[in-house]
Parts: C-alpha cells; sequence; structure tokens
C-alpha cells in the first residue's frame, strides 16, 4: 500500500452522502439521550456495533463479497486493526468524557473531530485548497469558536460546582476526537484494497467483540416499546451514517466531507427544536445566545465556501 487514495471526482455524490451523514449524527444524539433513561451505554454502544456488523456481513455475503481480506497484506491488516481501534476508542473516550462534562459541552467538544480530519486531509493525502476556500475554512472556524463559546459559557455555569470534572471530561472529548479522525484517515487508505463495506463490516465486528464482555444483553429485554424503537433507530443510524460517509470519502477529498460534517450541531439544533415542539417532555429545548447564532450563520456560510467553491474542473 505504498500510494494514496484519491477521490473518483463525483463531488455531487459525495456532497449527497456528507448531507446525509450529517443529518444521521444531527439526529442520533437525540434518540442516544432518550435510549439512556432506560439501558446503560455500554449495551447501548455494543448493540449498535453488534446490529451494524450482522447487517453489513448478510450484505456482503449476498454479493459475494465477505471475502477479500487477505489482499490487505500485514500492512493493510494492521492498519485495518488500527481503524477498528480508533473507533472504539473514540465511543469509549465520548462516553468517560460525558460522564464528567454536560452532554451539551461533549457534543460541542466532539466536532472538532470533521477540522482535526480536514487538516489530516491536506496534510496526508496531499488535498489542496484554493484561496476562497481557506477564507472559507477560517470562516467555518471562527463560526464554530463563537458557537462554542456561547455553548461553553452555558455549560461553565452548570458545571461551576465541579470545575475539576468540567476539564477532564472536556479533555476526553478532545481525545475522542482526535482518535476519530486518525480512524477517518486510516479508513480512506484502506479504500486503496477494500470497499467501504468490506472495511466497516471489519470494524463492526471487532468493537462488537471488544465490547461484548462489559455488555449487558439481558438489558434489552426490559426495554418498552418506545426505548425499543428509539434503540433499533440508533442501531440502523450507525448502518446508514457510516455507510454514507465511508462512500463518500471514496467520491470526495477528506477535507470537503469535513466541512459539511462540521455543521452538524446546527443541525441538531434544529431537530432538537422540532422534537421538543412536537414532545415537549420528552427533550428541553436548546439555550443558544446572540453570539451563539452569529456564529452559527457564520459555520454554515464557511462550511458551503469550502464545500462548494473549486468545483469546476479536477478538485485536489
Amino acid at each position: 500500500m505504498t500510494s494514496l487514495h484519491q477521490a473518483s471526482g463525483r463531488w455531487r455524490f459525495g456532497l449527497l452522502l456528507s448531507l446525509a451523514t450529517a443529518a444521521c449524527w444531527a439526529t442520533l444524539p437525540i434518540a442516544l439521550k432518550l435510549v439512556l433513561d432506560a439501558l446503560d451505554p455500554i449495551t447501548l454502544t455494543w448493540f449498535r456495533f453488534l446490529v451494524a456488523a450482522l447487517i453489513t456481513g448478510a450484505w456482503l455475503a449476498a454479493r459475494g463479497k465477505l471475502g477479500g481480506y487477505r489482499a490487505l497484506g500485514r500492512r493493510g491488516a494492521t492498519l485495518l486493526l488500527v481503524a477498528g481501534l480508533m473507533l472504539l476508542g473514540n465511543y469509549v473516550f465520548y462516553l468517560l468524557g460525558v460522564q464528567h462534562t454536560s452532554p451539551g459541552n461533549a457534543q460541542l467538544l466532539i466536532q472538532l473531530a470533521p477540522l482535526l480530519m480536514a487538516l489530516g486531509g491536506i496534510f496526508v493525502f496531499g488535498e489542496s485548497f484554493r484561496a476562497a476556500q481557506w477564507i472559507g475554512l477560517a470562516v467555518l472556524v471562527g463560526g464554530l469558536a463563537l458557537f462554542f463559546h456561547d455553548q461553553l459559557a452555558q455549560a461553565m455555569i452548570l458545571e461551576a460546582r465541579t470545575p475539576g470534572s468540567y476539564v477532564l471530561g472536556s479533555s476526553l472529548i478532545v481525545l475522542a476526537a482526535l482518535v476519530w479522525a486518525v480512524y477517518a484517515l486510516a479508513q480512506k487508505q484502506l479504500l486503496m484494497r477494500l470497499s467501504s463495506m468490506q472495511v466497516l463490516c471489519a470494524i463492526y465486528a471487532l468493537a462488537a467483540l471488544a465490547l461484548w464482555p462489559f455488555a449487558t444483553p439481558s438489558a434489552l429485554l426490559t426495554l418498552d416499546s418506545t426505548h425499543a424503537w428509539l434503540l433499533l433507530y440508533c442501531a440502523l443510524n450507525t448502518v446508514v451514517a457510516y455507510g454514507a460517509f465511508a462512500e463518500a470519502l471514496a467520491h470526495w477529498e477528506a477535507s470537503r466531507v469535513s466541512a459539511v460534517l462540521a455543521t452538524t450541531p446546527l443541525l441538531c439544533i434544529g431537530a432538537v427544536s422540532v422534537v421538543h415542539a412536537l414532545w415537549p417532555a420528552w427533550l428541553a429545548p436548546e439555550r443558544i445566545g446572540t453570539f451563539g447564532w452569529v456564529g452559527a450563520g457564520l459555520a454554515v456560510a464557511g462550511s458551503a465556501a469550502v464545500s462548494l467553491l473549486g468545483r469546476r474542473g479536477r478538485i485536489g
């Protein structure tokens, strides 16, 4: 595996897949928050990986593509193992971080992941930006900074009684973002030898096996119908989101995909507003100040600039 993966150039398809991924990840925290009222985090995560592994495995088997892993060689197999461990690490560090800080703060800090992936795409895969796209990236970062500042200020108030816990939790979330970026770049390189579904199937299976000893499968039988349907959505969300994400990387540059994914917290705010309006008792509304809304607008504008400018001709 001496050469580096290059995107197919089908940027419209890559953009559509990136938007699908962002929509899935924007609604996932809402479902997870509701399911966590009735199920522990480890069992929930294990079930998501298990269902994802079974679905992708069945899909590959039906098409005679379940094999092919020997083509990786030792170096490729090592990279696949690294990708699996990094994604699992992302889940573990995120769960630990949520225990020590507020869910809102955790959701915001984890958005460092797509920005770290963008830097990796530029420096590892040699993806290039035009001048207008660098300006767009600066606007995106500035907008997210304002948005983070507005939300973190409120999180600090909530965590005032345990300031040490806030710092520890935030550090764990940042670590979760870092290992996710490593996973994303490793998966992109693995597309040189395997399809995106083959890569994901192996990663899902590895993660499910690793979490199995710490999960409590019997707890699934205690769920009521509402929580059971929400759990199923969380599991299917994993398949759809990461499937779309992997295919997006095959057709579009990692730095462009990451720019779209950076808008996920903004989409999540909209989803929270809709859920709160329909079922007020289920979810509290988001509290956003003036700087937060300004930052949100700048982030959307910056993301659009990074994603869409320079699309004519060969990108990167």
